[in-house]
This record gives structure tokens, C-alpha cells and sequence, in this order.
């Protein structure tokens, strides 16, 4: 089953950091049972991502619509965001690894959302509302490490908003079968050991759904 690996981290080389440690993890445990297949991995902060503003893709949207000609800069531009929705697209399992970033997703997570978030391409619109295009068995799984805890039912739970925002994009919008999520939580009041114990036993629960196995 062909794996994107979206990256979120912004020093995503930091072998110190929970959202390597969780990425490594899920490393392991693909090459243990897919030895001969490798996932793509894709370092968002390590590639120009368009921006949702007015020098960007909005610019870059209007010119499409009104068949106007771009500049080289803007072209350049616009490759990347096609060849962004061209790979998730070819891609049937996505991993997203991040940070939690004052209770919601990093920026450029949130960037990479806005360029394969397409309207005809990942959903349509309808007279009855949105309908999602991500139909033939994709899922997604989310691996998230977090300074706090927000599994127990107290006033952090409701904050996870990255994880809300991230199912509903995956599962409501673009109608993907499943989204899963494994947490490495607590890293700034738990110790290392307890915090990847616990998450490895979040993603054994979910790799085996995850590919079906």
C-alpha cells in the first residue's frame, strides 16, 4: 500500500523531538512488516509551499480562472501546487507527524491543506453541500506529540483543535474511509519512557487497521 509520510515539523531533523521519535516508530514498524516497500516522506518545511494570500495562490487562482498568462515566478508556483495534489492524490495511506502548535496544527501544515484541499479535485460541491472524491480506500493517520495530555476528561480535552480540524477535513470533506491517531502526549510532564510506551501502544491499536491487516 503505497504511504505518504507529510511531515510537519519545523526542525523536523531533530532527533530529540517526540514527533521524530513517533516517526521513527512508525518507521520500524512499516519496514518490519513491508520489508520491501519504503514511504515517501515529504518535509514541509524543507520545500517552497504556495500560501494562501494575495501574491500567491490566490493570484495564481484568479489567472487559471480568467486563462490570463503568468510570469515565470508565478508558474513556478503553480507546478508546485499541482505536483502537491498530483502525489496525495496518488498516494492511498497519509501519515501527517506534527507538533501540536498552541492547540491546533503548525502553519505549514495548515498551508499544505490549502493547496490539496481543491474543489473538483479532493471534493465537489453540490446542491445539497460538499461531497467528498477521496473514495477508493484512503486513510489517514495522524501521529501527534503534545506537551500536554488531552485523552482525559478535563478542560484539555475540547482544545485538541488539530485533531477535530484534521478528521474533519480527511473524513467529512474529502470522504476518506478512516482517520486515525497516534499520540505522544505529556512530553513536558511525563517521562520519555511512559510517553513512547504509551504511544507505541496507540499506533500498534491503529497500524493494523490502517493497512488492513
Amino acid at each position: 500500500m503505497k504511504t505518504l509520510i507529510i511531515n510537519a515539523h519545523p526542525n523536523f531533523n531533530n532527533e530529540d523531538s517526540f514527533s521524530y521519535k513517533l516517526q521513527e516508530m512508525f518507521l520500524k514498524k512499516y519496514k518490519d512488516t513491508f520489508p520491501n516497500d519504503t514511504p515517501e516522506i515529504l518535509n514541509l518545511y524543507a520545500i517552497d509551499l504556495p500560501r494562501i494570500d494575495t501574491t500567491q495562490l490566490l493570484n495564481i487562482w484568479d489567472k487559471q480562472h480568467a486563462d490570463e498568462t503568468m510570469p515565470e515566478d508565478e508558474c513556478y508556483m503553480s507546478e508546485i501546487t499541482t505536483n502537491l495534489l498530483l502525489q496525495f492524490k496518488s498516494y492511498h495511506r497519509i501519515i501527517i507527524v506534527s507538533p501540536l502548535h498552541n492547540f491546533n496544527v503548525t502553519s505549514r501544515l495548515k498551508d499544505y491543506i490549502d493547496n490539496i484541499l481543491v474543489a473538483r479535485q479532493t471534493f465537489k460541491y453540490t446542491s445539497e453541500g460538499s461531497v467528498g472524491l477521496m473514495t477508493d480506500n484512503y486513510k489517514a493517520l495522524y501521529l501527534q506529540a503534545s506537551g500536554s495530555i488531552y485523552t482525559n476528561d478535563d478542560r484539555y480535552k475540547p482544545l485538541d483543535f488539530s485533531y477535530s480540524y484534521l478528521r474533519a477535513m480527511f473524513e467529512d470533506i474529502m470522504a476518506f474511509d478512516a482517520f486515525y491517531i497516534a499520540r505522544a502526549q505529556g512530553t513536558a510532564i511525563l517521562t520519555e519512557e511512559t510517553i513512547l510506551q504509551n504511544a507505541e501502544r496507540d499506533l500498534d491499536q491503529a497500524f493494523n487497521a490502517f493497512y488492513n491487516l
